[in-house]
């Protein structure tokens, strides 16, 4: 528990110096006594054309009641509950195909660079998964005996996550290591970020038990400190709102989309500094194509 804590209070930190975090994809390496966090790659991100929250489309509208987050996301619950069905379950010993678009813009230049990320993951974790970023692939080895990664792969560890809004933020607060029956209300500020950050880490999962990408959104609906963006576009131009958290240094440049009538999802923004520190990137992306795959480099 005090690793992975750590852990997470570090990309929290390195999410206020270079204005990463949440929006780009994390596994937790999950092993006895230890946590490793390992870069995976960028993730799908849609964005607003100049990343303010301003400028929304004429006609469309956002929600103005006083809790606006919360009537996004428990829409966006009961839009996802219409359409989903119950997905083909993975094997342990197969990899889960994910293939991302990511367009990049540096600011000030304006200049603009498209890679395409492809991603294999072991399912159970016992073998090596491949995946990349902005198109430089990444080995990530098979985990130690008894460790795991979040989010789970494993569709029986994914089962056992309950659906009940306020049991699953209990749950991933403590990442099954224990019980914890505080109410959200007693979550200090680190932990609303640790349950924003770790829920928007499940929701990247391209398969999940169907109800449990639903009770997701609900739950993320109960975090304190999250707020609405107004008035932002994804990569192809749709209007949108933003749903971001306010803790520890997040920013409104990251942020989950959604539309603003259906409130359907629709993807993920986020902004990238160079190494150097001089650059800033907005990057806009999508899921092309995903699947259930039996080895590395095969594609559904």
């Amino acid at each position: 528990d005090r690793a992975r804590h750590q852990v997470l209070k570090a990309i929290a930190h390195a999410d206020q110096r270079t204005r990463t975090g949440p929006g780009r994809r994390h596994a937790l390496r999950l092993a006895a006594g230890a946590v490793v966090a390992t870069a995976i790659t960028g993730t799908a991100v849609l964005t607003g054309t100049d990343g303010s929250g301003e400028g929304g489309a004429p006609g469309t509208s956002t929600p103005r009641l006083e809790n606006a987050a919360a009537t996004v996301l428990n829409g966006a619950a009961s839009w996802e509950r219409e359409q989903e069905k119950e997905p083909v379950a993975p094997r342990d010993d197969q990899f889960i195909y994910s293939k991302r678009i990511i367009q990049e813009t540096e600011q000030k230049t304006g200049e603009v660079k498209t890679y395409t990320d492809e991603m294999w993951e072991s399912v159970d974790v016992s073998k090596p998964s491949l995946s990349m970023e902005l198109g430089r692939e990444m080995w990530e080895g098979p985990a130690d005996e008894g460790g795991g990664v979040w989010p789970p792969r494993k569709w029986s560890e994914l089962k056992k996550l309950p659906q009940d809004p306020e049991k699953l933020i209990s749950a991933i607060i403590s990442l099954g290591s224990r019980s914890d029956d505080r109410p959200i209300s007693d979550l200090d500020e680190f932990e609303r970020f640790e349950a924003y950050w770790l829920l928007g880490e499940l929701l990247k999962n391209p398969v999940l038990p169907q109800g449990l990408r639903p009770a997701a959104y609900e739950a993320l609906a109960l975090v304190p400190g999250i707020k609405t963006i107004p008035g932002v576009k994804d990569s192809a131009g749709r209007a949108g709102v933003g749903i971001a958290s306010t803790e520890l240094g997040s920013h409104e440049g990251k942020y989950l989309i959604f539309d603003p009538a259906s409130y359907a999802f629709l993807g993920f923004r986020d902004e990238r500094i160079s190494a150097s520190g001089q650059k800033k990137y907005i990057q806009l992306s999508h899921v092309e194509d995903w699947g259930i795959v039996d080895r590395v480099r095969q594609r559904p």
